[in-house]
């Protein structure tokens, strides 16, 4: 028969991993509640994030089509100045003069 004295240090053990359990599961909860705030905090200054973890910005007071619009409008006028000299492969500048719409060359005959 086991004695009483054999015992204590398995209870002793079960008090100290059940009172790590306890602590490790209050920070869990601890941190969601967290989380949750600071969700709320940052959505009142209209900043979240996406599924994906990305960062997203909003902007108070432009709707999302008009705010994607001026984005790609500067993106355009950036491009187009950066590289003046460069025309392109479409023919959509009203400033290109070429007859028929082409801004190919012709090439010249090896025959």
């Amino acid at each position: 028969m086991a004695g009483w004295g054999n015992l204590i240090p398995l209870i002793v053990l079960l008090i100290v991993v059940g009172g790590g359990g306890y602590i490790a599961y209050q920070m869990y909860l601890w941190s969601g509640d967290m989380k949750e705030r600071a969700n709320k905090h940052m959505e009142k200054k209209n900043i979240g994030f996406t599924k994906e973890g990305a960062l997203r910005v909003g902007v108070k007071g432009i709707d999302e089509e008009t705010y994607t619009g001026k984005t790609q409008n500067v993106l355009v006028n950036v491009w187009n100045n950066a590289q003046p000299e460069v025309k392109p492969r479409s023919g959509w500048r009203s400033s290109d003069k070429k007859a028929g719409g082409s801004n190919t060359t012709p090439r010249p005959s090896t025959t």
